[in-house]
């Protein structure tokens, strides 16, 4: 079930940068949070998951702007991601 609280950065990505990107969601969480902790955010990201268009960081609050770039910036510097095909909405 979906608490209220938490909120979703959604991220456009062709099928081969999704399935890479969620192939190692589990890092990917620890290594967002990390990032996110590094500028004192009060975000954290609680899971990563994906759908056909999609893959959606689900958050336990709203992301700021700041914390949107964060994840963007992490996002597009995966190994493997081309970058020029993921969009933070």
């Amino acid at each position: 079930m979906k608490s209220l609280f938490r909120k979703q950065v959604i991220v456009p990505m062709n099928n081969d940068n999704k399935i890479k990107f969620i192939k190692d969601s589990c890092n990917h969480v620890t290594n967002i949070n990390k990032a996110l902790k590094s500028i004192k955010s009060e975000v954290t990201v609680d899971f990563i998951h994906s759908d056909q268009l999609e893959v959606m960081i689900v958050t336990n609050k709203v992301a700021s702007p700041l914390n949107l770039q964060m994840i963007e910036s992490y996002v597009k510097s995966t190994k493997h991601i081309k970058a020029e095909r993921v969009e933070v909405l």
